[in-house]
């Protein structure tokens, strides 16, 4: 008998998991330096097995994809999805707004921001205060949550020189991450 649509599109989706799960559980083993044997040794599942589950030919349960991922010495985590939203100013001018503010790890808030063809070294401050700004006012979806820290941002709001259009849109943000980071001066 045939599918309808729905199963067929529902089919599909299960299949993006499977090899985005099989991408995630390949990414530990290489980070943890184990080749699949000793990988599915210490999890205590089969090679075969860990070989179909990274191949996305096999879906592990949750325990079984948190048991795989602790003996690569990786945690299963719940995080909040980011999404982006463009907005206009007056005069036309193109910027995103993230749903929310997030904590980038360390190499990545301290790393380097390459913006509109320009390297900046965000472990300086001054560096820093000048992405952001370039960021905010016209970094795209990926730029925004691959360089933009929350703590990092609430740090630096003030000094940010932005046009009055585009702070406004980012000042929610800001003020939730700082009520959420517990930090009471402004």
């Amino acid at each position: 008998m045939a599918s309808s649509p729905v199963e067929r599109a529902f089919g599909q989706e299960v299949a993006s998991w499977a090899r985005r799960g099989g991408l995630l559980f390949r990414q530990a083993r290489r980070a943890a330096d184990l080749n699949q044997k000793a990988l599915a040794s210490v999890s205590g599942t089969s090679r075969t097995t860990l070989s179909a589950y990274e191949h996305g030919r096999k879906s592990p349960t949750l325990e079984t994809a948190g048991r795989i991922l602790d003996a690569a010495g990786f945690e299963l985590v719940l995080e909040a999805k980011v999404e982006c939203l463009a907005r206009r100013t007056r005069d036309g001018h193109t910027f995103h707004v993230p749903s929310r503010l997030r904590r980038l790890p360390v190499s990545a808030a301290l790393g380097v921001a390459r913006v509109g063809g320009r390297a900046y070294e965000l472990a300086d401050r001054d560096e820093r205060r000048a992405a952001y700004t370039a960021l905010l006012c016209g970094g795209g979806p990926g730029e925004l949550l691959a360089h933009i820290d929350a703590v990092l941002l609430i740090d630096l709001w003030r000094e940010l020189d932005l046009p009055e259009e585009i702070a406004a849109a980012w000042r929610p943000l800001v003020e939730t991450a700082r009520q959420e980071a517990g930090v009471t001066h402004q």
